[in-house]
């Protein structure tokens, strides 16, 4: 089960991962993307934010919220933003009622969907950064299971659950498999998953 402590172990890891480069250029763009490495990591920040929020809209999009953050801020700062992020999903989670549902363009999430999409946006996104500055992450393996199981249930994770969760992502990996082309989450409680992928 994923819950509010796994958000924090992956920002613990993608923490750990950041904080050695923070001397690196962060204005190196992402291989295949159009991201900088700074621009990448604020974009995991927004969007972690956004999930602490829209946990609560009940199933529909009904704030008008404007969040932003400085994609031109040191990397000190962008690392301490996307800490604070992560760690802002992780409360949220773990103060909201246990059959709460949010809004999310893919479906309704409930607060283990939630916690898997802030993990997936922590971590991918971490990996891009890191491609921009010539490395890889690697997180726990049970923690890139976990992410994988719940957001991508059709995907079989082979050996490595981290490398089939970049590759379900359309990010490189050590996988010989073809590009899955565009993709798509599960966030939805698993019991409403039609056994297919979408």
């Amino acid at each position: 089960m994923i819950t509010s402590d796994t958000v924090r172990e992956a920002v613990e890891t993608c923490a750990d991962a950041l904080r050695p480069r923070l001397g690196d250029d962060w204005t190196a763009p992402v291989p295949g993307l159009d991201f900088t490495v700074s621009s990448v990591v604020a974009h995991a920040s927004i969007s972690t934010l956004w999930y602490a929020l829209d946990m609560w809209a009940g199933g529909e999009d009904s704030a008008r919220f404007e969040l932003s953050v400085a994609a031109d801020a040191s990397p000190e700062a962008l690392l301490a933003g996307l800490t604070q992020a992560g760690m802002a999903c992780a409360g949220s989670l773990a103060s909201a009622p246990s059959d709460l549902r949010g809004f999310h363009p893919y479906g309704s999430p409930d607060l283990s969907g939630f916690a898997a999409m802030a993990c997936a946006e922590l971590l991918i996104h971490t990996d891009d950064a890191l491609r921009g500055l010539g490395a890889r992450l690697a997180p726990p393996r049970s923690l890139a299971a976990a992410v994988l199981a719940r957001l991508f249930p059709w995907h079989q994770p082979d050996a490595d659950p981290w490398q089939t969760l970049l590759w379900a992502h359309g990010r490189p990996s050590d996988l010989d498999r073809p590009d899955p082309g565009t993709w798509r989450w599960h966030p939805a409680p698993l019991s409403e998953w039609s056994g297919s992928a979408p």
